[in-house]
């Protein structure tokens, strides 16, 4: 655990955040130097340039290799943090009240060093495998994700992956015990849509009855009011069952009422009304850009805004562009796909060997803690890999208090205690898949 904490201290101080001065490629240097300590051979591992960045591949061959080899995956960067804004410098890592601060320390530098330290203890025991593993981290995946696809591209032939990006684990909020484990086997997709309206415009001491400006609110209230199809998959349904117990009385009632039934209107309304639960129940959009307007004494000839979507496994994003042309209703407004750095996916297979390896693994350090599905509400490498048909499962061995969960947020902090029982479960995670 101390040689795992170390190396996640190490990367935190790196301010690998996108833009001047990015770090990313010296914690990947970092993370080989680690790999080359604890038994890797310096041949087996590329350091990549690419896109103002870098990726790392490092390679552990397999004794058969005719199987398909395992993939460990996760990313270098992280998301830009002000010190300012902090209680601590967040690149300047520190344990305080048994929590591991920085930067990076959920989201993910810790889960990188977690996974480092898993495979250095394998090799050290001796273990052979008989399915080649590679584990890779990536050097964008908060931005332009572009190195994530390289990546894919590169390891398109692989059996599987294993995402250990974020904290799966919950620890209840008054026992401090973990609760569950809900491992991901799918995510939505992200899509970004600009909405344009236009107008002849004029001078502002003579209004039109239709202005730009007041065309585009109406529009944006309408695809507000508008609600996408609640549904379910076979992934979100296990989460529903499965976490239901550990929710409010009326959320968890509305969960259970749900995956049994996804038209129930009492529990849609439920569920709905929760930001922690409304996008877990379908298709999301909301407007998060707006501009509009060339001068203060002017009629608006022309304005923009941006929706984005987070869209439910099987629906292409031209079929959620057609739903918001809808909603709309307007005939003057313009629907254009501007997504970038992203690609439609479906969900991966519930593959009973995984489900197998994962609920082993668990119960290997937390032996009544519930394992179960579900589906993620944001993107990830994950989605490259799927695109191109390899099975792709977020496995992050972190147990963390959803109270204490501050990804991409300020003060970003993750339980020391949870670090040893989290190598454990990726080594056993490892051992069971690449046998």
């Amino acid at each position: 655990m101390a040689a795992s904490l170390a190396l996640a201290e190490k990367a935190i101080a790196l301010r690998s955040v996108a833009g001047p001065g990015n770090q990313t490629p010296q914690v990947a240097q970092l993370f080989r130097d680690a790999l080359v300590a604890g038994g890797f051979a310096a041949s087996d591992i590329v350091i990549t340039p690419a896109e103002g960045t870098a990726y790392l591949i490092a390679r552990w061959p397999g004794s058969d290799p005719s199987l398909k080899p395992l993939v460990i995956s996760g990313h270098m960067d992280v998301v830009e943090a002000k010190a300012e804004d902090w209680t601590h410098d967040p690149f300047k890592a520190k344990i305080e009240k048994g929590f591991l601060l920085g930067r990076g320390a959920t989201d993910m530098k810790l889960d990188d060093a977690i996974a480092i330290e898993a495979l250095i203890q394998l090799k050290r025991a001796g273990y052979k495998p008989r399915r080649a593993i590679i584990i890779e981290f990536s050097g964008d995946e908060e931005t332009t994700m572009a190195t994530g696809a390289i990546i894919a591209d590169k390891l398109s032939g692989a059996e599987m992956v294993l995402n250990v990006d974020g904290a799966n684990g919950v620890i209840d909020e008054k026992t401090g015990k973990p609760d569950y484990f809900a491992w991901e086997g799918g995510e939505k997709t992200y899509a970004d849509y600009q909405l344009v309206v236009t107008n002849p415009g004029g001078h502002s001491s003579e209004p039109r009855p239709l202005n730009a400006i007041d065309e585009m609110a109406e529009d944006l209230l309408r695809i507000q009011h508008y609600r996408f199809r609640p549904e379910l998959n076979e992934l979100s349904r296990g989460y529903f069952l499965g976490a239901a117990q550990w929710e409010s009385a009326p959320i968890g009632a509305a969960m259970r009422a749900f995956a049994a039934e996804p038209t129930n209107e009492d529990a849609i309304e439920t569920l709905s009304a929760d930001p922690s639960f409304v996008g877990r129940i379908g298709t999301t959009c909301v407007v998060t850009e707006i501009n509009g307007g060339h001068a203060l004494n002017a009629l608006p000839q022309r304005v923009t805004a941006n929706v984005n979507c987070r869209i439910f496994p099987g629906h292409p994003r031209a079929d959620i562009l057609n739903e918001l042309r809808q909603a709309a209703a307007d005939p003057g407004m313009t629907v254009t796909d501007v997504t970038a750095g992203s690609v439609e996916t479906p969900a991966s297979p519930m593959r009973a060997d995984v489900v197998r390896a994962i609920e082993h693994a668990v119960h290997g350090v937390y032996p009544n803690v519930a394992v179960f599905p579900a589906l993620g509400s944001g993107a990830s490498d994950s989605m490259w890999f799927r695109s191109h048909g390899v099975p792709s499962y977020a496995v992050s061995p972190l147990f963390i208090r959803n109270s204490d969960s501050f990804m991409h947020g300020l003060n970003e902090r993750t339980p020391v205690a949870s670090v040893g029982p989290a190598i454990d479960i990726v080594a056993t995670l490892v051992t069971d898949l690449s046998r």
